[in-house]
């Protein structure tokens, strides 16, 4: 699924408030979207699109681990759905998805979930609180028009406030791309490039083991990012190096510098292009 169509996006704010109900819409498309924090849970309860079938993402964090983590359900009256998660208290956001000439069937919206969920786990920015859902079989024209569904509801969540469908880099780069830079340390060899939320590292990409003295006396940070990473499982030991096992985003490029080389690190310095110029030459800076 690709989301790198042009869109003209219509933002609606009932109350005024950039960060309260939101509502969403593209030129063109039959759906919508509509948002809110859990604060205000009865205002975007009370819409009436959410009486109607579509589909919903719950957005929290993780209790145990602290890191992101999102629910993704379909109902035939989302609003009712939406209620009984009232118990579950990870959440503070919620996006629900429905369709303005009301053409979405139950099978639209199992598939809708199936879908999402199969997306969102292979990008892996969240962890997803119901990983197992049935989805649906439907007519190759539907699966068509439910696809052009899933793309429109990609450009549309990061507008809204979530990155639960944007791949952490595109696997077609424009040509105005940043880029692919690399970062070594005695003999492990990351790549990397810039991100709109920062810096990416590659999958396969390596890290030094040994932890170097600065990472010691620069502060616990470095030893604190490096530990999160091995144990949510994105670097891994093998033989004399640690490997990235998935495409990994960092703030900036010191942070990503900074656990390739297990102490600190001037990622503006450290990151180089193939032609040796180092990021702050390419950016002039």
């Amino acid at each position: 699924m690709t989301a790198n169509k042009s869109a003209t996006i219509k933002l609606f704010l009932p109350f005024g408030d950039a960060k309260g109900v939101r509502t969403a819409e593209i030129s063109n498309w039959s759906g919508k979207a509509i948002a809110a924090p859990r604060s205000d849970l009865d205002h975007f309860l009370s819409r009436e699109e959410l009486s109607h079938p579509g589909v919903y993402v719950l957005l929290g964090a993780d209790p145990e681990t602290g890191g992101p983590l999102a629910y993704v359900g379909e109902a035939e009256s989302v609003a009712d759905r939406i209620k009984q998660h009232k118990s579950k208290d990870y959440w503070n956001a919620a996006i629900a998805f429905v369709s303005k000439d009301e053409n979405l069937t139950k099978s639209h919206i199992r598939y809708l979930e199936g879908r999402l969920i199969q997306i969102a786990n292979s990008i892996g920015r969240y962890s997803i609180a119901n990983n197992q859902a049935s989805g649906s079989r439907l007519p190759e024209s539907d699966l068509n028009d439910m696809e052009v569904f899933l793309e429109r509801i990609a450009q549309l969540l990061p507008v809204l406030g979530s990155e639960l469908l944007t791949p952490v880099v595109t696997t077609v780069q424009p040509a105005d791309a940043p880029p692919m830079l690399t970062c070594k340390m005695k003999g492990a060899t990351a790549t990397g490039t810039r991100t709109p939320n920062g810096f990416v590292v590659m999958k396969g990409s390596t890290a030094v083991k040994q932890l170097r003295e600065s990472a010691k006396t620069s502060g616990p940070w470095i030893i604190s990012l490096r530990n999160q990473l091995i144990e949510n499982g994105s670097l891994v030991e093998e033989g004399e190096f640690f490997v990235f096992t998935k495409d990994v985003e960092f703030a900036s490029p010191s942070a990503a510098a900074a656990v390739i080389h297990a102490g600190n690190a001037a990622g503006p310095v450290a990151w180089k292009d193939s032609s040796g110029r180092t990021l702050k030459e390419i950016e002039g800076s």
